[in-house]
């Protein structure tokens, strides 16, 4: 794999984080989507590259994709990647978590960072509809750290060959202060409206198996709290502590068994440095770190002619196991 050099002008850590969104203003193309009915009459919404069902695709390795906190298909990594890897001769899928897709979901249960099951479902459905292809997947900063709680319950059969986590969220607890502080106040005010804004419109759900009002959640100012009020009890955690100790993939890397690429940069904005294992990792596991990068930004080249670092590196550090395919 190349070492990653941010691009000439946009080495600040937030212009790596934001300038995404600004080169990329529309969806590289337009998904295929296919809906999973879930055993708990909720529903799973997949984002594919192409048609599926044709024999063509039928014979391709597979990509599979996990966004991060309130992403989508259309947030610029995720079309980005799905795109890379499917001019690499890849079918491309990526499953939204419960409420991501644009649709609000019919429970009052959600997603979280180390809620597995949904991916376990639709890992299986994956694996009977295509049973011999290769498989591998990448999840990005919340879908990363769950993606890493994932292979470590599932280290017997992740129905995987390899995986790889960006900018994952590995110590939820440092995270949750870290993303209160400085310019990543930004960050935080942005998705901490679209998590309570997805959370007023299931308030008729939410009240049947919490006592919180559509008030208290308006009143929330940081992800702490929201996490406190309604992600933890709604998932079944005492409290955000009782979420964040349980859930961090820091604790979990060790017992994952399958090649694992972990990527991470220093001045990730969102993140310390306790996201960071100070431990010897297995030797399954390949630890890249770099100085740069921003949070899931890694844009290379310069200002006036950037480059997605993530899309050109991927597809060529899984090229060997698509040929496998």
């Amino acid at each position: 794999m190349t070492h990653f050099i941010a691009a000439k002008g946009l080495s600040n850590p937030h212009l790596q984080t934001l300038a995404p969104r600004f080169i990329r203003k529309k969806a590289l193309f337009e998904p295929l989507w296919q809906r999973l009915n879930t055993q708990d009459n909720d529903f799973l919404d997949l984002a594919w590259s192409e048609d599926w069902q044709t024999e063509k695709a039928q014979k391709k390795p597979i990509f599979i994709l996990f966004h991060g906190l309130e992403g989508c298909f259309y947030s610029p990594y995720a079309n980005g990647l799905m795109h890379a890897f499917a001019s690499q001769g890849w079918l491309s899928v990526m499953m939204h978590f419960r409420g991501c897709s644009g649709q609000p979901n019919h429970n009052a249960r959600s997603y979280h960072s180390g809620e597995i099951e949904d991916a376990r479902f639709f890992l299986e459905h994956i694996n009977r509809e295509f049973p011999h292809q290769t498989k591998i997947a990448v999840g990005i900063s919340l879908g990363g750290n769950m993606l890493a709680n994932y292979l470590a319950q599932y280290n017997q059969d992740p129905m995987l060959e390899a995986a790889t986590i960006i900018s994952a969220p590995l110590d939820l607890s440092a995270c949750s202060a870290r993303i209160e502080q400085g310019f990543s106040k930004v960050y935080k005010t942005y998705l901490l409206s679209s998590l309570k804004k997805s959370a007023l419109r299931k308030h008729h759900l939410i009240k049947g198996e919490l006592d919180v009002s559509y008030q208290s959640i308006k009143r929330v100012t940081k992800l702490y709290e929201f996490d406190d009020l309604i992600t933890a009890p709604l998932h079944g955690f005492d409290d955000a502590e009782d979420y964040y100790n349980r859930c961090s993939g820091i604790h979990k890397l060790k017992d994952i068994r399958i090649p694992l690429q972990i990527i991470h940069a220093k001045d990730d904005p969102f993140m310390t440095e306790a996201v960071i294992p100070k431990y010897a990792l297995p030797s399954n596991i390949d630890y890249r770190l770099f100085d740069q990068g921003g949070h899931v930004g890694f844009v290379t080249g310069s200002a006036l002619k950037p480059r997605f670092w993530l899309e050109e590196t991927l597809p060529a550090y899984y090229q060997s196991l698509a040929e496998s395919n």
